[in-house]
């Protein structure tokens, strides 16, 4: 079975695993409010911040927005936006183009990370620095899909290392403990995580980080085509809203990690150096001249990975999957 069919038939089985049971929001607009449920990666978490301070702020109240926030995996997320069963996401840009190549009407309207946060780690005293130095090497990765994939393989092109001249295991979200215990000579992580945990075991390593090789379009807020025609107005006050929240959390992360307690279970009792590590981390990928901003380029980057690794057949009309209209 080739790779771009694994692809299709995993996100085609989580959007009928996830549709079992699940039903269908009416989306309820009126003058004066909105009911919204926000869907974010599958459970709560510290880099979800903006969104937490966004509603305790008032932010989404302000504008009219009665929010709910929702937790699924991204790849069954864009599948019930594209078919109007959901009303906005946060998802990462190569989930926007692998779903539009399926004829789903996905939108990214707001730009939340600025780079691709996916990068490889390995110990200190391995010398691995570059992806050069991975060639003969054993990387373990959580598996052949997914953002750490997509962006293991854009890190490895840009620098001109072939895919095969590297062993890539495939091994869970295990990746701390692989790399603590010897088992792996470098792993795929998230440059804003991992490598903190790590060096709260005494393990401290280099990052290649694949944002220093190659601009990506990471995390952002996408609806449906059919709601920013009926109902566009609520867009741009769902992104106005939630750039204030990243705005706010940017300015003042140690209010955004105490909110985050409200909303994450069990923050309170989690390594709080790491913890507010990962929050202070993140928010390097999220600093931009413009907040929300969507750089065409990194859509004609991340298009060029995703057909270099025969995800996509054909080039696709970038200028409908994603816009920049709706900030503020």
């Amino acid at each position: 079975m080739s790779l771009r069919w694994t692809f299709i038939l995993l996100a085609l089985c989580l959007s009928l695993s996830g549709c079992v049971g699940v039903k269908s929001p009416e989306l309820e607009v009126t003058e004066a409010t909105a009911h919204v449920r926000l869907t974010m990666g599958y459970r709560p978490d510290v880099q979800f911040a903006p969104l937490y301070v966004a509603a305790e702020h008032g932010y989404y109240q302000d504008v009219g927005i009665e929010i709910e926030f929702n937790h699924i995996p991204e790849t069954e997320a864009v599948q019930l936006i594209g078919a109007n069963e959901l009303h906005f996401a946060v998802v990462s840009g190569e989930q926007v183009l692998l779903a539009r190549a399926q004829d789903l009407p996905v939108v990214y309207v707001m730009a939340w990370w600025q780079d691709y946060p996916v990068a490889v780690a390995a110990p200190v005293e391995s010398g691995i620095m570059t992806p050069a130095d991975l060639i003969g090497k054993r990387v373990g990765i959580p598996g052949l899909y997914g953002a750490s994939y997509i962006g293991y393989r854009a890190l490895l092109s840009a620098a001109g290392v072939s895919n095969d001249a590297i062993t890539l295991d495939s091994i869970g979200y295990n990746q701390v403990e692989s790399l603590y215990e010897g088992q792996e000579d470098a792993v795929v992580i998230y440059a804003n995580n991992e490598p903190l945990q790590l060096e709260a075991q005494g393990v401290p390593v280099n990052v290649i980080r694949v944002a220093d090789y190659v601009h990506l379009t990471s995390n952002g807020l996408i609806t449906n085509q059919t709601i920013i025609t009926e109902h566009p107005d609520l867009v741009q006050r769902m992104v106005a809203a939630t750039l204030k929240g990243l705005q706010d959390t940017i300015e003042d992360p140690a209010e955004a990690y105490e909110i985050s307690k409200l909303y994450v279970e069990g923050l309170e009792q989690a390594d709080e150096t790491v913890q507010r590590g990962v929050l202070v981390a993140s928010i390097e990928f999220w600093k931009a001249n413009r907040l929300g901003y969507s750089d065409p380029q990194s859509w004609e980057n991340m298009e060029q990975v995703l057909l270099e690794m025969g995800l996509l057949q054909e080039h696709l009309d970038l200028s409908q999957a994603f816009t920049n209209e709706f900030l503020p």
